[in-house]
């Protein structure tokens, strides 16, 4: 029996059709939202959440756009996704920050009890949360096979996500 994991990383509205939303997210949420339903593995999500006081933080200062407020439409996951998300019971790693070690902990936990397979991770933003999360991961599970989905990606530009793609694969990350 295969023990694979898929992470799906912050598809929340904010950066699809809010605040910091794109074309390029727009596009990939059909394709992504399919792959998460047909998955036949264990589904986590991470879902980046900010306290009202955004802007007073070092992220904040650096990316002066507010999104991602805890208990705003912006912080929701998609509605398929969530719905899927609550049929399986997958857990939900809220993160402050771009990476979650809560996450990797989990998963070197879930390891420890049950090999893993392979991890597979989608979502946005390519070139900040979902390389943020697959480096992290990749540390904390080296013998494990890492892959993004490059399909059920966007970044904040074509060339970032691209970029972020070279840099995982540098990093022995599969890219499919």
């Amino acid at each position: 029996m295969s023990n694979k994991y898929l992470i799906v990383v912050d598809m929340q509205h904010d950066f699809v059709d809010g605040t910091l939303g794109t074309p390029e997210a727009t596009a990939i949420v059909e394709r992504c939202c399919e792959k998460v339903r047909a998955f036949d593995g264990t589904l986590a999500f991470t879902q980046d959440t900010h306290d009202p006081d955004y802007l007073d933080t070092q992220e904040g200062r650096n990316l002066p756009v507010e999104h991602c407020i805890k208990g705003t439409d912006g912080w929701a996951i998609l509605a398929p996704l969530a719905a899927v998300q609550r049929e399986r019971d997958a857990p939900v790693f809220e993160k402050g920050a771009f990476g979650s070690l809560e996450l990797a902990e989990w998963l070197q936990r879930e390891h420890a009890a049950h090999p893993t397979d392979a991890i597979e991770l989608v979502g946005l933003c390519t070139d900040i949360c979902v390389v943020s999360n697959a480096l992290i991961v990749k540390a904390a599970l080296p013998e494990v096979p890492v892959s993004v989905d490059a399909s059920c990606c966007a970044g904040v530009t074509p060339a970032s996500h691209e970029a972020a793609l070279a840099t995982m694969k540098s990093c022995q990350i599969e890219i499919r």
